[in-house]
């Protein structure tokens, strides 16, 4: 069993939806439930069954990803991570940019990532190779952690060349690191050599490169041979 934090409360979801979307809505709930294999076939009835746009009450949420990852976490709930692991890459594989969105939102909602934990690091880098700018953003949420440091560097950088926020980046702070610091100030200088606006997070990486643990810890012990 996984447990997966939802991107809104039953009650917020709930109070979106009219008494005819309240009983769709329900409807999903109990056939996913009852056949966590029909997951894949429920996921793109989802926005014309109950709905889509911003959700109120849950600031950034939209109301199709907040009931599609509710419908996950309810398989999550029935299944051993290897299943769910396997019914999410194929909800992936077929689904459209909205589909593959909800599946990154319901692995960054994985409330574990110790040892035997599902690991959904290859969809996180699938949805890095594209230029969907909602896409990258959800890619580079908690489950990016999972990736290894080169992945996750490159990550930061898709984010710069795409314009997605690095704010949405987790563990910027934790993680960034003089590698990082290199890759961000070659493209600076790159942006700069073609007479082209540099976007302001080039610097706000560089400050948490500078400010980074690892960097400090490195900047301690060249002090130290000096």
């Amino acid at each position: 069993m996984t447990a997966i934090q939802p991107l809104a409360d039953h009650s917020v979801i709930e109070a979106a939806l009219d008494e005819g979307a309240q009983e769709r809505w329900y409807a999903l709930r109990e056939e996913v439930a009852a056949d966590p294999a029909r997951l894949g076939r429920v996921f793109p009835a989802v926005a014309r069954t109950t709905g889509r746009g911003p959700l109120p009450g849950a600031d950034g949420v939209l109301l199709e990803d907040a009931v599609r990852v509710e419908l996950v976490a309810l398989v999550a709930r029935r299944v051993d991570p290897d299943a769910l692991l396997a019914e999410l890459r194929e909800v992936y594989r077929y689904g459209d940019s909205d589909e593959k969105r909800a599946v990154l939102h319901a692995l960054n909602g994985i409330e574990a990532a110790g040892a035997g934990a599902l690991d959904g690091s290859d969809l996180v880098l699938d949805a890095l190779r594209t230029n969907d700018t909602r896409l990258v953003a959800a890619a580079m949420g908690p489950h990016s952690d999972r990736l290894d440091d080169d992945s996750w560097r490159q990550g930061v950088l898709k984010c710069l060349f795409t314009g997605v926020p690095v704010a949405s980046v987790t563990a910027l702070a934790r993680r960034a690191d003089r590698e990082l610091a290199e890759m961000v100030q070659r493209y600076r200088r790159e942006r700069e050599a073609a007479g082209r606006d540099v976007p302001l997070d080039v610097q706000v990486v560089l400050d948490a490169c500078a400010a980074s643990p690892e960097q400090s810890q490195q900047t301690r012990h060249e002090q130290k041979d000096l």
